[in-house]
């Protein structure tokens, strides 16, 4: 005869948990529930997060979309600009000062200063950096030339002034920088002349 009890003792019984009580089905069951509820409400969490996220962004593209939306229009007119403003500095002073054009001038430069003013109205700023420090962010760099007194990387002459649409680049200034002087070392700012 074998003895069974000995074995029946020391297996617990499948209801038991480690420390020797019993779990009901319906703890065992809410258990899992609440796990399952857990999972759920952080499902429910993140996709009211990405909602609130997708509506952020539609709100920074349609502020943008306001605030951007004559981008290429003004980029087109800066041309219009530039050309308009060499037109009338061509015009010699002699001819300038005669009495039987005075008005026709007078009405060229009004219509320069309000398109000046339609592009500061419309957020449009021009760059004139004059005897600033490069940016690349902001300037494009024509040619450099040494300039006695001048630090290298100084703007030293403004060929095409640039223009920013709020904070945005419409045009870098096209610039010409000052170079530094021959040395052994580069310094902090090392402009390409092989470009």
């Amino acid at each position: 005869m074998s003895d069974t009890s000995g074995n029946a003792e020391s297996q617990p019984p499948e209801n038991e948990n480690a420390q020797g009580s019993a779990v009901s089905p319906d703890a065992a069951r809410a258990e899992a529930l609440e796990a399952e509820l857990a999972r759920l409400k952080d499902h429910l969490l993140r996709a009211l997060a990405d909602a609130e996220n997708t509506r952020k962004r539609a709100q920074r593209d349609r502020e943008d979309a306001g605030k951007y939306a004559i981008t290429a229009f003004a980029r087109d007119l800066l041309d219009f600009g530039d050309n308009f403003h060499r037109a009338l500095a061509a015009i010699p002073q002699d001819i300038r000062a005669d009495q039987r054009i005075a008005g026709v001038m007078a009405g060229i430069e009004s219509m320069e200063k309000e398109l000046a003013r339609a592009f500061e109205k419309h957020g449009i700023t021009k760059i004139m950096p004059l005897d600033q420090p490069f940016d690349a962010n902001f300037h494009e760099v024509m040619f450099e030339a040494p300039v006695p007194g001048k630090p290298a990387g100084i703007i030293i002459e403004v060929i095409e002034p640039g223009y920013v649409i709020r904070d945005r680049l419409l045009r870098p200034a096209r610039v010409g920088v000052a170079k530094g002087e021959p040395s052994g070392h580069a310094g902090p700012h090392r402009i390409d002349t092989e470009a």
